[in-house]
């Protein structure tokens, strides 16, 4: 056995293989299905680039650390759960004997690496000399997948201590954290501190956050960060270049949360320092604040950010927070804020609360194509600051439900044309019930008389995006709508699970890039007759899936690398396409 694993470590041509880890298993056996060893970590140990390790279900009481990295040439070294089957790794009596950082699954430092289909929990200190986390990935890595993994119970209790359920902080100066894919994970039921849900801090780039649910947590859901010394070199000290798309975030609550005081100022999605990074598709609700888009730390600033096509509804306190909380603070500047629809937030009813809270130093930054629908006597737009410059705000749609409010600098106004006048913006916005179908429901499209139908500003296809809330087509008509749905006259797309704004999902595959096998996993909100299809780069077909009626649920779908007549296609770039009510398309990699 040892001369087998020094060949796989040190021969040039890698060998892939699938190991099998059970709880009932043996580390002296061969780790095989039939013979599975008993301990992650031990797997993990042998695995080298390509190879799989399949965990059965059971639980697991250990941390897992990657010591090596995956291969281009070689492909990932994939951890996961055994088809059908929910392994826990489960951290209760563990924080004193994992080294810092403490994470129940360690990527440090290593690259092609992939994690899925894990429930990871009890993680609990009251030490705050400690910093637990769920998954912990930190120094300069790429090639990076976590995906599917049910990440709950982290806590830290003591006031002046942080912990998180997913954490990804680049540290280095002159490498990068890249190519990470966090995808389809929930994070729930966790005591945070200082710190937050899932975490991109420092030199990290080059990242897709998608399809995930955070919830029931008592501080921020996802955050982007910037400036905080993480990475010692500062223009590299920045999540950026990122992509954030049909997530969820609801219940995050900071008000029981001892570093916070009774303080409700936890967010669903907050850029702090961040640049360059593209916010769609994603809901926000029963947070204290929808979205957040500042810098904490002073003469630094957020930047670029493109905050398009979302719903943001029955928040506590604010639906958008842009710019310094304070004067002491940093920056918003150059960002898009377009196509959203904010719905009666701030239901606690505060005083600085408002669909859009206008912070300090906002500079540059777009409004537009938004649908701002309040309560009664609660301000759609509160900007008291006179600090910003060169904003503007127009083609926007303005409603309440009662008396509404607009705070202007120095003025308040009950009147749109009123609030017009002394901002000196808003041009072509209106005034008027944006007739939703059912926002009751979270259903945010809009009825054929409604006011925000072709009311918007066309602007370019990188700015607006290319698909709606509900994966539509952006541009109906010829003229955009306000707000996150665009009208097509007829029902495209019908919202059935409270996490996702689709009839069906396709999520990535995974591993991939992958040698010889991968797993393609989709879920159905509703019965359907669906295909899936592999196609090459030509578009020629290689290979039909599935070709069935389905009924609603998850499913994981095989494919080894083989074309319909059974030979093993070559290395290259192919696409699974899922067809039910919609087509959805993702890219595959496979290497040789």
């Amino acid at each position: 056995m040892r001369n087998f694993i020094f060949f796989l470590l040190f021969s040039p041509m890698l060998i892939a293989a699938n190991y099998y880890v059970a709880a009932t298993g043996d580390n002296n056996a061969v780790g095989s299905r039939e013979q599975p060893w008993a301990s992650i970590q031990y797997a993990v140990n042998q695995a080298v680039a390509g190879d799989t390790v399949f965990v059965r279900g059971g639980l697991y009481n250990e941390s897992v650390t990657f010591p090596r990295s995956g291969l281009a040439s070689g492909g990932y070294i994939t951890l996961i759960n055994a088809p059908g089957e929910q392994p826990i790794i489960d951290g209760a009596g563990l924080i004193n004997s994992v080294a810092w950082p403490q994470g129940l699954v360690r990527i440090l430092n290593k690259s092609y690496i992939g994690v899925s289909g894990f429930k990871i929990r009890n993680f609990k200190t009251s030490n705050n000399s400690f910093f637990p986390a769920g998954i912990w990935v930190r120094g300069a890595a790429h090639h990076i997948i976590i995906a599917n993994n049910k990440v709950h119970s982290i806590e830290m209790t003591h006031a002046e201590g942080g912990a998180h359920g997913i954490a990804v902080y680049g540290t280095k100066g002159d490498a990068s954290i890249h190519d990470i894919e966090i995808r389809g994970n929930e994070i729930y039921n966790c005591k945070l501190g200082w710190s937050e849900s899932l975490v991109l801090n420092g030199n990290v780039e080059k990242f897709v956050v998608q399809d995930n649910s955070i919830h029931d947590n008592n501080n921020i859901a996802y955050d982007f960060i910037g400036h905080e010394g993480e990475c010692p070199v500062p223009e590299n000290d920045q999540a950026r270049d990122g992509l954030v798309v049909n997530n969820v975030a609801y219940n995050i609550d900071s008000r029981s949360n001892p570093s916070y005081g009774g303080e409700a100022s936890a967010d669903g999605f907050y850029v702090d320092g961040g640049r360059d990074i593209i916010f769609e598709r994603n809901i926000a609700y029963r947070c204290n604040i929808g979205f957040e888009i500042a810098s904490e730390h002073g003469d630094k600033s957020t930047s670029g950010i493109i905050m398009r096509n979302n719903l943001i509804y029955n928040n506590h306190m604010v639906g958008l927070a842009i710019g310094g909380y304070d004067a002491q603070r940093g920056s918003a500047d150059n960002c898009f804020i377009v196509n959203n629809t904010f719905y009666k937030n701030n239901t606690r009813s505060s005083g600085w609360g408002a669909e859009l809270l206008v912070n300090y130093y906002c500079r540059d930054n777009i409004f537009k194509n938004n649908i701002f629908y309040g309560k009664n006597g609660i301000a759609l737009v509160l900007n008291e600051t006179k600090s910003g410059s060169n904003n503007s705000y127009d083609f926007n749609l303005y409603f309440s439900d009662g008396t509404p409010r607009w705070v202007w600098q120095d003025g308040e106004f009950t009147g749109f044309a009123d609030y017009q006048s002394a901002s000196g913006q808003e041009e072509h916005s209106l005034w008027g019930d944006p007739l939703f179908r059912n926002i009751g429901e979270k259903d945010c499209r809009l009825v054929n008389d409604s006011p925000a139908v072709d009311a918007g500003e066309n602007m370019t296809v990188e700015i607006v995006g290319a698909l709606d809330f509900y994966g539509d087509s952006r541009v109906a008509n010829n003229r955009i709508d306000v707000g996150a749905a665009e009208h097509h006259g007829v029902d495209t797309s019908i919202l059935s699970a409270p996490n996702s704004p689709f009839s069906f999902q396709l999520d990535s595959a995974f591993p991939n890039p992958f040698n010889p096998r991968t797993t393609i996993r989709y879920h159905l909100n509703a019965a359907a007759y669906v295909t899936l299809t592999i196609y090459d780069v030509l578009g020629r077909k290689i290979k039909t899936l599935v070709a069935q009626r389905q009924m609603a649920g998850e499913y994981m779908v095989k494919w080894d690398g083989l074309d319909q007549a059974g030979a093993l296609c070559p290395g290259g770039i192919y696409f699974a396409v899922l067809e039910a009510d919609r087509i959805q398309a993702i890219k595959l990699a496979l290497v040789k």
